[in-house]
């Protein structure tokens, strides 16, 4: 099949779209515990980037396992091709021109490479939102851990599967005392070069 699959060359190319946009494209990916802060935080900075002027996406789970991953469950394997699927999404938007955003668990290590050799270690940063089990389980808006305790849920991460977290994140935000605007700050700052298209 590989072999009748001929890449089309199209005339409009990523260079000509970010010159456009006035703007570099990229993927800050967030990882992180469940109510560790990621979607929030992504979100704060997606406002602060769209005031500034810049175009964005944002993807987590809720819009993605209920659209295009809706026949995923929670597996190991299902995981690896969740992120997967994300990781090339992503690469798309990338092309397209966009700062694309993405709040996941991720919780293996593996796959998070894979997003990196997806959009390239160039177009790639990572965000580790490093909230303790206790506080993501105070937080737990969705009562998602308290189901877990219960055995209602298999594979939840951080109970009865495991979290492998990042050993060199490009920015790691420790929010159990952290407020969501300091995180955002931290976040732009690291990524502010990374923002202008040269």
């Amino acid at each position: 099949m590989d072999k009748n699959i001929i890449k089309h060359d199209y005339i409009v190319s990523k260079k000509d779209r970010k010159k456009l946009n006035k703007q570099n494209s990229f993927l800050i990916w967030f990882t992180g515990l469940s109510g560790s802060g990621k979607s929030t935080i992504a979100n704060a900075l997606e406002h602060k980037l769209h005031q500034s002027g810049y175009k964005t996406y944002a993807l987590d789970g809720d819009n993605i396992r209920k659209g295009i991953n809706n026949d995923l469950n929670f597996s190991p394997n299902d995981r690896t091709e969740n992120i997967r699927r994300i990781a090339e999404i992503a690469n798309l938007m990338i092309d397209a021109g966009l700062i694309v955003l993405a709040a996941f668990v991720s919780p293996y290590k593996k796959d998070r490479e894979s997003i990196v050799n997806i959009v390239g270690i160039d177009n790639f940063v990572e965000i580790f939102i490093n909230t303790s089990i206790e506080e993501c389980e105070k937080r737990d808006v969705k009562g998602l851990y308290k189901k877990a305790r219960a055995g209602e849920i298999k594979d939840f991460t951080g109970v009865n599967a495991p979290y492998e977290a990042p050993i060199n994140p490009d920015v790691e935000l420790v929010t159990d005392n952290m407020t969501v605007v300091e995180a955002v700050e931290k976040i732009y700052k690291v990524i502010q070069l990374k923002l202008k298209n040269e």
